[in-house]
Parts: C-alpha cells; structure tokens; sequence
C-alpha cells in the first residue's frame, strides 16, 4: 500500500496519554499490533512500564514509556519533543485518552478545587495535547486526532457537572479542530462511550454511593477496553467524527437532539426521586480511566 491508501491507524507513529491501563492501554496495544510505534505517555511509572513489556512480548509494534502529567504544560512540552525524537519524525496519530472520573455532587457542594482539579486534566489537558501535538500532524500530513470525551459531553446527568462540564468541552474542542483541518488528510474522532470496563469507579473523586453503582454497572452493562479501542480505531481510519458506541449512548444522544425539554425533565425526575444514586443512573458512564495530578492511570 502506498502512503496515502495505507489505514491512518496502521503503522502509525503514535503517542497515547494516559496509557497505563484501560482504554488507553487497549489503545496502545492495538497500535502496536497494527504494526505501529507507539510513545506511551502516563504519570504512573509502573503501569506504562507494564504496557510496553506487554506489547513487547506480544511481538509486533515497538513502544516507549514517557511519563507525562497532562495538566502540566511542560510535561506536554517535553512528551511533544520526545516524542518526534524517539518515532524518528512527527507524530502521526494523537491519541488524547487520559481523564479523571468525579461525581456525586451537585453544583454548590462540589468545591472549586475538585472543579480546577477535574477540568485541570479532563478539559485542559486536551487543549495542551492537541494544541502541541496538531502542528506535529500537519507536518505529518496524513493520521489525525483522537479525543477521548464520553456520553457526559451530552447527557447533562444529575450529580456530575464538574465531569459533564469537561467531556462537553472536549466534544466542542474535537469539532472545532474537524473543521479546521477539513481538506487536509488528517482525520479528528471523538469517542463518546457509556459505560467501559475499568477501575473509574474505584479512583477518582466519586462519592461511596456513586462509586458502588457505577462499578456494578460496568460489570454488567460495560464493554471491554479492547473493543472500544479497536471500533474507535477502525472508525478513525473511516475518517468518522463522532463514535458513539453503545446503544445507550445512542439513544441519549438522540434523546437530546429531539425531545430535549423531556430529556431533562426525566432526568431531573430521575435526580428527585433516587437523590443517593441518582448521580450515575443516568448512563453516562464515567467512562475515561481516572487518573489526577498525582497519578494518572490511562483511561
């Protein structure tokens, strides 16, 4: 295959933040298996060690380990330099993946330092990414963006404003960067999941009520990182804008679109009438791996 006809996910040079675990790591395994070079960037140490010994041993790829805190401007600094000098040109795809799960409040009990904290990473650490790392594409000039968001960028659910609030941001950041890369051969996707497999619901900043639901949810109506990854994937090679990969996330999206005063109105209803649990009943999935400034798990 030629450059240009050559799936913009197959022998990437590509670089995943929060690759640690979950989502992020299916992401960089995928990669690697897809014959690319894969820069794994986390603020945990140990687990991006343990996802470059895994594409390793799986034989096919070739990854390094960066760490990177994505709410710190100069680690994305040095995570783009590095980058270019360890996959021997600039960055081809730009996988945006870590995130922090936070819920369970309403608005005037959350405290602005959970709300700078949450955006910190969640919002803020997708503008660093992309607005260092989309200049390395265009020189690239084929692959593209992938931005990790969540059905919250829509839902608006009860209890989760601080993680609503960043997701929706990521939503609007992602198709605001579709445009303007229109015409260029580089792509933009936006994942916008329900529930996924992964321990959200045990770190973060999640109450013990929220935190109890949200994991029994994922145990029984989650999908496994893998496919999402590999659907994701192969979406972006279709030059998809928008995966929205669960029925669930598509009836909310359609939900919203079309009846959207009785939408909120249910979930309002919703919020009143299980004010415990209410926070994650609506499925809106907490669905990016946590990570914090302190440690940053991959979603």
């Amino acid at each position: 295959m030629s450059p240009r006809t050559t799936p913009r996910t197959r022998q990437a040079r590509a670089v995943v933040t929060g690759a640690g675990s979950g989502i992020g790591r299916a992401f960089a395994l995928e990669l690697a298996r897809r014959g690319g070079q894969v820069v794994c960037s986390d603020i945990d140490h140990d687990r991006i060690a343990e996802t470059v010994e895994m594409i390793e041993r799986a034989g096919s790829g070739t990854a390094h380990a960066v760490f990177c805190d994505v709410s710190r401007t100069d680690d994305i600094d040095a995570l783009a330099e590095r980058a270019e000098e360890l996959l021997g040109g600039p960055t081809s795809l730009m996988i945006n993946n870590a995130g922090v799960g936070i819920g369970g409040k309403p608005v005037g009990e959350i405290g602005l330092e959970d709300w700078q904290w949450a955006l910190g990473i969640n919002l803020w650490g997708m503008v660093y990414g992309s607005e260092k790392f989309v200049p390395q594409l265009r020189r690239a000039g084929r692959g593209g963006l992938i931005n990790v968001a969540s059905t919250a960028a829509f839902s608006a659910a009860p209890g989760m404003a601080a993680y609503n609030v960043g997701k929706a941001g990521v939503l609007a950041l992602s198709e605001t960067i579709a445009a303007e890369l229109g015409g260029t051969g580089l792509a933009v996707t936006v994942l916008c999941p329900t529930f996924v497999k992964t321990n959200v619901a045990v770190d973060g900043r999640i109450t013990a009520e929220a935190g109890r639901l949200a994991g029994t949810l994922m145990r029984w109506t989650g999908l496994s990182p893998e496919r999402v990854a590999r659907g994701t994937l192969d979406a972006h090679d279709r030059g998809q804008l928008y995966v929205v990969p669960q029925l669930d996330a598509k009836a909310i999206w359609a939900a919203k679109r079309h009846l959207p005063r009785t939408y909120t109105a249910g979930a309002g209803l919703l919020n009143r009438l299980l004010p415990a649990v209410a926070p994650t009943t609506a499925p809106t999935a907490l669905a990016t791996q946590p990570t914090s400034t302190t440690t940053a798990p991959g979603v």
